[in-house]
């Protein structure tokens, strides 16, 4: 298994990308949507010298992958598991990559409706469609940049897009003061979900 292992990482490093797309390709491609990874068990096959970076850039090698078809490829079998790393994974083969911070960027935002009737729909640098909501919660990181706050939005499984800096602003000007466990929160609405981005004395703080 060993050597199986070493052969297909070995291909992969050494086959530039051109190796690498046949690995996608062997599960389809984005006119088919994203592939079902999560129920694929395949071996593992070692690491690859691929990172996405903080700003959603994917490198291969050190060097940035400028076809977005081929991350577009990419994107449909990613799957991050339990143990909290993230996998190129076709029905055949699991191989790691790295995630310096999320998977992916929503870079844009539409919202329709108001009050509980609301929705917040974003689309990612790959092309998902994802409507915030009790199936692909928001959730907000304290963070010393981006004005203190980082916001994430589930997309499939365990995968997260961070929100881009002015995706962020326009989700923050459909936010409200909202009555949560007794405290005032500021937050959103989205599909009936409710999600605080922080106490509604800590916003004034950042406004000030």
């Amino acid at each position: 298994m060993a050597e199986k292992r070493n052969t297909v990482t070995e291909q992969a490093q050494t086959g530039g990308l051109g190796g690498l797309q046949a690995l996608i390709e062997r599960a389809g491609d984005k006119k088919r949507g994203n592939a079902p990874v999560e129920q694929w068990n395949p071996d593992y096959c070692g690491e690859l010298d691929m990172v996405i970076k903080g700003d959603g850039t994917w490198f291969y090698m050190g060097t940035p992958i400028g076809r977005q078809r081929l991350v577009d490829l990419f994107a449909t079998v990613l799957r991050k598991d339990e143990d909290g790393e993230t996998y190129l994974v076709t029905p055949v083969e699991r191989i790691k990559i790295q995630v310096e911070d999320a998977h992916f960027i929503a870079v844009e935002m539409n919202a329709k409706g108001e009050g509980d009737d609301q929705v917040l729909t974003f689309r990612t640098n790959v092309g998902d469609v994802v409507e915030a909501g009790p199936d692909h919660p928001l959730r907000f990181v304290t963070a010393e940049e981006n004005d203190g706050i980082k916001p994430y939005l589930s997309v499939r499984g365990r995968l997260e897009a961070l929100l881009a800096r002015p995706v962020m602003y326009e989700l923050i000007s459909y936010g409200e003061e909202i009555e949560l466990d007794g405290r005032k929160m500021f937050g959103v609405r989205s599909k009936g979900a409710v999600f605080p981005i922080m106490r509604s004395d800590e916003l004034n703080k950042l406004s000030q």
